[in-house]
């Protein structure tokens, strides 16, 4: 029995996720800040499967929420092997960094840094509550950040921000749950067609017209969902702390 869960479910690279984990043999647990009948077609993806579903509504922000979400999902599903962090939120307003405003920043970083902090370590200490053995099930903890976490989006500073320091938390949490055989990673999307990216189409468009992207297209959340399989079950097992660009090479610095 595999148990995963995933931050932002609800839509998106999340929703995609959780049908990609359900097809590869996990009880999967979609936690959103939807409604659960927004989530209506996510729902669905990720129950053709045919594995144990539980969707949640919740915000990540809410960390002294943490506790009782976790509680559900190991009561109703079992023990976690892997948690996709993917929740995330971006800039109330696009514009010049001088000109961002506390409430966007707090609430961006309420969500995409320690929201995700703190649910992060109460999965850690449930997964540690199992003594590793040579035979235990993989156990995983993806962190879905961003392509800005390296590149400079100055229309999105609070964003950037927080996409940055997900990228130490992973190198941190890598170090500290590689004795208990916890595999750590973070994943970087790139230009991915989805609801967040929809306002800045036109001008994502222009990049990858212009060559900015070399695989010469938008990426889906069925890319990001992919390589987020292949690490939650196990296809890398002597590496953690690794970085995975799914971008179709925007990473690449070229002179």
């Amino acid at each position: 029995m595999k148990v995963a869960v995933i931050t932002g479910g609800g839509r998106g690279i999340g929703a995609a996720t959780a049908a990609a984990l359900a097809s590869a043999g996990f009880d999967v647990a979609m936690v959103s800040r939807e409604p659960e009948s927004e989530a209506a077609d996510a729902i669905a993806g990720a129950g053709r499967a045919g594995r144990k579903l539980l969707y949640v509504e919740q915000d990540l922000a809410r960390i002294d929420e943490h506790k009782a979400v976790l509680d559900r999902i190991r009561s109703e599903l079992g023990a976690v092997q892997c948690l996709v962090n993917n929740a995330g939120v971006t800039s109330l307003v696009r514009g010049d960094l001088l000109e961002l405003k506390p409430d966007s920043f707090d609430r961006t970083l309420g969500v995409n840094l320690r929201g995700t902090f703190f649910f992060t370590q109460a999965v850690a200490h449930a997964m540690l509550e199992t003594a590793p053995s040579p035979d235990s099930c993989y156990r995983s903890i993806i962190n879905v950040t961003s392509a800005n976490a390296e590149i400079v989006g100055v229309d999105r500073a609070d964003y950037c921000m927080t996409k940055a320091a997900l990228s130490m938390m992973s190198k941190l949490y890598a170090a500290r749950l590689a004795a208990a055989n916890v595999h750590v990673f973070e994943l970087r999307p790139g230009i991915i067609r989805t609801a967040m990216t929809e306002p800045a189409g036109a001008k994502y468009d222009a990049l990858v017209a212009g060559g900015e992207v070399p695989l010469g297209r938008w990426g889906t959340p069925d890319d990001v969902a992919r390589a987020i399989a292949t690490l939650a079950e196990g296809r890398l097992p002597f590496a953690t702390g690794e970085v995975i660009n799914v971008g179709g090479g925007l990473h690449l610095h070229r002179v």
